[in-house]
């Protein structure tokens, strides 16, 4: 098959790469990724406005927002839907559910976003995008990604517990065991050194063996 009828593969966002750089119109105006560099961003896209459960997922993450925004972290959403859907589905919500949206999010309809995300999954949808959610740390590197079906609602509280994993691992240089949640302990890096095994059992950790050793996290 040659060059002019082979499919063009989009080039993916990759843990640990730069995010790239877009500017969309959002609810807040204009807005490009450049804005929040410095801050963490979580990027994440719904399938439609005025849907069930898109609606669940915004209301659950208007209620984290604050708490967010206390750490540095700010939301942005995004589906192809235009700028008056996603303004009158706000709206809808403030009226029905007596909840505000604090985050903008981004009409995307020409799919420039969405492409460059890989948020689109054809054998799903071909109008909608998925529920795709992009951690992006201060420095606009993509750091973790989760992607869920249509038809389920992603774990908002899941979501807030990665961005603060990610934010404990950068500052103390530990990580994070399965089911981590804060105030847990946390597992020290392997050392790198025969001098330094030799010298994990009296560190005063809880130690396992050389090679497996958790302590708590420094307050």
């Amino acid at each position: 098959m040659d060059s002019l009828s082979s499919p063009q593969i989009p080039t993916l966002p990759r843990l640990g790469e730069p995010a790239p750089v877009f500017e969309a119109e959002t609810t807040h105006g204009r807005l490009s990724l450049e804005d929040f560099r410095g801050s963490w961003v979580i990027l994440f896209s719904h399938p439609a406005d005025f849907t069930p459960v898109c609606t669940t997922e915004f209301i659950e993450l208007a209620k984290v927002a604050p708490r967010l925004r206390e750490k540095g972290v700010e939301l942005l959403g995004l589906s192809i839907d235009s700028i008056y859907s996603h303004l009158a589905w706000i709206e809808t919500i403030k009226e029905k559910f007596g909840q505000e949206i604090p985050f903008p999010v981004i009409a995307d309809g020409d799919r420039k976003v969405a492409q460059l995300y890989g948020m689109m999954m054809p054998a799903q949808s071909g109008t909608e995008t998925s529920r795709c959610v992009f951690f992006i740390d201060p420095n606009g590197v993509v750091r973790a990604m989760i992607y869920y079906p249509l038809t389920t609602g992603r774990n908002v509280d899941e979501i807030v517990r990665v961005v603060e994993a990610l934010q404990l691992t950068d500052e103390q240089k530990v990580a994070t065991p399965a089911n981590w949640r804060p105030g847990d302990k946390v597992i020290v890096p392997a050392p790198r050194t025969v001098e330094d095994v030799a010298a994990r059992k009296s560190a005063g950790h809880d130690y396992v063996d050389w090679w497996f050793t958790m302590t708590d996290a420094k307050r």
